[in-house]
């Protein structure tokens, strides 16, 4: 991110007041003193920011950091709170003992101890809500992890409104966050087939294969791990890309470096949460 920082009112669309936009800091307004989880993506930075504008100072937003939680992802969010004067904390927190084995309902049984810990700051700060990022789309996709929300009392106003990720992204940057076009992103857990061991050394390896994708300028893309098999799955539109013998090389040489033999390229592209066809009952 390098534009400036902009105070929200000076950046704001002027014809924005009786939009979905609003309409959302209005919603927040009401919750009078909230916590934000935030965790730098395109949904939860203009739900901070919505919510900065609605209530001010009585607004914290609130990082987990864990393991399988990349840093640059929370350099990223850090970088965003100060850039429009949010307060904004940072929980360090290990790997929950209930899902070192990836298990299938490994979402849930992270948001529950991950959003039971936001929920103990919160408290201790005061806020009478805490609030998520999730949005209408999140409905139509395996995401296990909104029933612990719905369990913990996790309130969820752009949910509520009735956005969807088109509309947010469309606000995010009618508003003027530089935060409208980036890319979705996913836990590391993500990456790891259901029922492998979760250790420190696996998730610094794709964490570091990963990383050479977004140094080589490749968007959108994920690296599964598959024991000694490095499978990247990118939107189709950059195979042609990829396939072109210098990036190929380069590609092939660095994320054997972080520790695989095998890399291969997935021909279906980029798919959410491409390994949850594993679950039984799935179906594409």
């Amino acid at each position: 991110m390098t534009e400036s920082a902009q105070s929200p009112a000076n950046n704001r669309n002027p014809d924005m007041r009786s939009s979905p936009y609003q309409q959302l800091v209005l919603h927040i307004k009401a919750l009078r003193r909230v916590a934000v989880a935030f965790s730098g993506g395109v949904d939860s930075s203009l739900l901070v920011y919505a919510a900065h504008e609605a209530l001010g100072n009585n607004v914290t937003a609130i990082t987990v950091h864990t393991p399988y939680i990349p840093d640059w992802e929370i350099d990223e969010a850090r970088f965003f709170t100060a850039q429009y004067h949010i307060a904004h904390e940072v929980i360090e927190l290990a790997i929950p003992a209930v899902i070192t084995h990836n298990p299938p309902d490994r979402c849930y049984l992270c948001k529950k101890e991950l959003f039971t810990a936001i929920q103990r700051r919160a408290a201790e700060l005061g806020a009478t809500t805490v609030i998520e990022g999730s949005n209408k789309d999140d409905l139509y996709d395996y995401r296990p992890g909104m029933r612990a929300l719905k369990e913990l009392g996790i309130a969820s106003p752009m949910l509520a409104e009735g956005m969807g990720k088109a509309t947010i992204r469309a606000i995010s940057r009618q508003v003027g966050l530089t935060t409208w076009d980036k890319p979705a992103y996913a836990c590391l857990l993500s990456r790891i087939p259901y029922h492998t061991e979760i250790t420190a050394a696996e998730l610094d390896r794709i964490a570091k294969a990963e990383m050479v994708l977004r140094d080589l300028s490749i968007a959108g893309a994920r690296v599964r791990s598959h024991g000694d098999i490095a499978r990247i799955e990118v939107p189709a539109t950059l195979f042609p890309a990829l396939l072109q013998t210098e990036l190929r090389t380069t590609l092939i040489e660095k994320i054997k470096s972080c520790g695989y033999v095998y890399i291969t390229l997935d021909l279906e592209g980029y798919k959410t949460g491409s390994l949850n066809k594993l679950l039984p009952g799935n179906h594409e």
